[in-house]
């Protein structure tokens, strides 16, 4: 008897496993750099060392920790509300991500809670891109791990710099984390949607920039976004 063959839309199992940890180191090695960015400007921003590391153990969102030190950086500790708002409603996405994530992560309650805290662009990215429930598994976790740990080992790297150096912001780092925000959204430019909401945002804050406190124009942008997904505004419409 001769073997059965392979059905070519099929993928092999260890294929896709090997896939999924390549494509997990790859994106994972990449965003754990930008800790270093953060922790060098947290510290700036008038955290000290272990807030900033505490910062990343806790919140572990990198688009929400740099708006929360964004913010602060500028308004200070009056700006604090703000500040957290900001970095709340950025938050927002990763509960989104969770929806999508639960039924691939299955199993017991504290493996949920575990992913919840994991469960970031990048995680939910790789995870989903996987054409089989092992694959997606592995990469979600193995995503998660590596840039957890990459995170935290370069913002105690970054926050022990900028301590050493002082003001970093004299070194230019204070546009690290505009050009962090910019190097992940250029990828998603792909449609006129997401560019008219770029491009709206950016009006809105530059507009409201002179008129209002520290955080508010970053608010004012983000619902921006939240009016275009809710009304669909340039998106295709399903039939």
């Amino acid at each position: 008897m001769t073997a059965p063959e392979r059905t070519p839309h099929a993928p092999d199992a260890v294929g896709a496993t090997a896939a999924a940890v390549r494509a997990a180191l790859g994106v994972g090695l990449a965003v754990s750099a930008y800790g270093v960015s953060f922790g060098a400007l947290a510290v700036a921003s008038g955290l000290d060392i272990w807030q900033t590391c505490v910062l990343s153990l806790l919140m572990f969102s990198g688009g929400s920790q740099f708006a929360l030190i964004g913010v602060l950086a500028t308004g200070g500790v009056a700006a604090g509300p703000a500040a957290i708002a900001s970095a709340t409603l950025l938050g927002i996405r990763n509960g989104l991500y969770s929806m999508r994530m639960s039924p691939i992560i299955g199993g017991p309650w504290w493996r949920r809670v575990l992913a919840g805290h994991w469960t970031i662009d990048e995680t939910t990215a790789v995870g989903t891109a996987q054409p089989t429930l092992r694959g997606q598994r592995v990469g979600f976790w193995v995503t998660g791990a590596v840039i957890y740990l990459g995170w935290n080992l370069t913002t105690l790297a970054g926050a022990l710099l900028g301590d050493l150096v002082g003001d970093v912001r004299m070194y230019g780092l204070d546009a690290a984390a505009a050009a962090a925000f910019l190097g992940l959204l250029w990828p998603r430019l792909t449609s006129k949607q997401p560019v008219a909401v770029a491009v709206a945002a950016v009006v809105v804050a530059a507009v409201l920039v002179p008129w209002l406190p520290p955080g508010l124009p970053v608010l004012a942008a983000a619902v921006v976004a939240i009016v275009v997904g809710v009304t669909n505004v340039l998106g295709r419409r399903t039939t």
